[in-house]
């Protein structure tokens, strides 16, 4: 029996083997713990009133239930990719895929706030395993670097579509089931993980990886912690010194982590990757492109529910229609990096991001097309860099530290993401609070208006307490502030894009070609070596039928 991951032997000028109908299926599977993991950063958004109701969580409970399952992925994302290369990324994404579905059980029928919120960091370990696991394996099944980037691109679009699809179907489970529900979905894909991957995907080892360095583990979390939560809550509340006294820890603690990884003979991130110019690059594009598409997100939410007054499921479903654009931007930028190369499609992606910027910067009070068009013209362009920042990542890298590769770059996109929330709805927020100052009706109450000057939630809220006139002067003030931060956010937006369209040009001009690897060798016992480092190790089923 023969299989496309694990090749005959070939001479030294035979191409990698192209993957064949067994490798796209191992792939759909894959791309199951994808989905769920970036569902469930956005599962809990229509379950909180249901889940306040029955639990009753303080306002700290809350926030906690939120964010601790992204705090925590955030922080180990480094740590399990690392570790997938040491002990194998099949058996790490098996692990991972267990924890994640014991932990959704918990979450389902936690009966205090505490134990819903600990469920919740258990999801977050899990998650941090299944991520990188995922991409780890996508970069060794497909050799070919035209089916990896296609692979790749597919990759990128469920990721970015599954937080869109995770507030859509937990607003529809909702409408029939408990809160719990929303956790639940996670058990049959988990089941299924569970039972195909280990008959259709083989493992890869790296025999000459080097200890597990322990010490670099909590390094690395002080490092990304205090600053992913600094950012969020900048971006939640406002400048505070408490704040910033968290992100300077947290570069405190990176510069140690660095400095442990240039010293440690075998360090959780080789150095020699950063020493690549085009590997440091991507790193930073994607950073950009996160905070591009996460910054919009901030007040795309909040325009839906807030000043067109959809319900949830109603912004939800509105929200869905830009992701059309990301589904169809993944495979068109895969093609189009196969005609015309990665840089141009870089760029090119930068620059239609911009221009999805420079529409919102249209948007009014009521704006809904408008407001869809800029969406989705944004996110088209972003996953069209997504894709391909990934892929000449992975494809400049040893193929044995995809892992690592993986977790560097989806830790990226983590921080990314924080800094465009803080960043652009610091700026949402500082031109909201001035505008409604000048614009509050007269005679409303102090503390009303104290209220009302803060978010435009809380103008939505103040406004229900007030009589009729008064109320809809309130709401038409707040709502032209908010649009007036919203503009003014885009414009921003629009021009760091337009500074990192430059920024791709320059700076990918030495990019080399994805690395194609030696050729492989068999060493005749069921195990292949790629002439990278990494062996992989067929399933057991392929094995069983090669020794008959």
């Amino acid at each position: 029996m023969t299989d496309a991951t694990v090749p005959s032997p070939s001479g030294p000028s035979a191409p990698p083997p192209r993957a064949g109908r067994r490798e796209w299926t191992a792939f759909t599977v894959l791309l199951l713990p994808l989905l769920l993991v970036s569902m469930d950063v956005s599962v809990l958004y229509f379950a909180i009133p249901a889940l306040s109701a029955d639990l009753e969580p303080t306002s700290t409970q809350q926030l906690w239930i939120f964010d601790i399952y992204a705090f925590i992925i955030a922080g180990l994302l480094i740590t399990m990719g690392s570790l997938g290369d040491r002990i194998g990324p099949r058996k790490l994404l098996l692990l991972g895929a267990t924890a994640f579905g014991l932990a959704s059980l918990a979450a389902a029928y936690a009966t205090n706030p505490e134990m819903l919120i600990a469920a919740r960091a258990l999801l977050g370990i899990g998650g941090a395993t299944l991520m990188p696991s995922t991409l780890s394996l996508v970069r060794r099944i497909f050799r070919d670097e035209k089916q990896r980037s296609t692979a790749i691109a597919i990759w990128s679009g469920a990721l970015a579509g599954g937080v869109a699809l995770g507030s859509v179907l937990s607003g529809m489970l909702l409408e029939f089931f408990w809160w719990g529900s929303v956790f639940l979905i996670n058990l049959p894909a988990m089941v299924l993980l569970l039972v195909a991957v280990p008959l259709l995907v083989p493992e890869f080892r790296d025999p000459d990886s080097g200890k597990f360095d322990l010490i670099s583990v909590p390094l690395s979390m002080a490092a990304v912690l205090p600053i992913v939560y600094a950012l969020k809550e900048f971006a939640a509340e406002g400048f505070e010194l408490t704040y910033l006294v968290s992100m300077l820890v947290g570069f405190g603690f990176v510069a140690l982590f660095v400095y442990r990884q240039r010293t440690y003979r075998h360090p959780m991130v080789d150095p020699a990757l950063f020493r690549n110019s085009g590997f440091s690059a991507v790193m930073v594009l994607n950073s950009l492109i996160m905070f591009a598409m996460m910054g919009q997100a901030y007040f795309t939410a909040q325009y839906l529910q807030s000043v067109l007054g959809k319900s949830a499921l109603e912004a939800a479903l509105w929200s869905l229609l830009p992701s059309v654009a990301v589904l169809m931007g993944a495979p068109l930028a895969a093609a189009a990096a196969q005609a015309y190369g990665r840089r141009p499609v870089i760029v090119t992606g930068f620059f239609v991001a911009s221009g999805g910027f420079v529409v919102l910067t249209q948007v009014g009070t009521d704006s809904l097309w408008v407001l869809l068009a800029g969406a989705g013209v944004l996110g088209g362009g972003v996953v069209g860099v997504l894709s391909q920042v990934v892929d000449i990542a992975l494809g400049i890298s040893p193929s044995h530290q995809a892992g690592s590769v993986s977790a560097l770059s989806e830790t990226s996109t983590e921080l990314g993401g924080a800094l465009g929330m803080a960043v652009l709805g610091s700026i949402g927020t500082a031109v909201f609070r001035n505008d409604i100052e000048e614009s509050l009706p007269e005679g409303i109450p102090a503390e009303a208006a104290e209220a009302a000057g803060e978010t435009m939630a809380g103008a939505v809220h103040v406004a229900t307490s007030l009589p009729g006139p008064m109320a809809e002067e309130l709401l038409a003030a707040a709502r032209e502030a908010y649009t007036n931060g919203f503009n003014l956010a885009a414009v921003v937006g629009a021009v760091l894009l337009l500074g990192a369209t430059l920024l791709a040009a320059f700076a990918l001009r030495g990019v080399p070609a994805a690395e194609k690897g030696a050729p492989p060798v068999d060493h005749g016992d069921g195990s292949v070596d790629h002439g990278d480092g990494s062996v992989a190790v067929p399933p057991a089923d392929q094995r069983t039928a090669e020794h008959r």
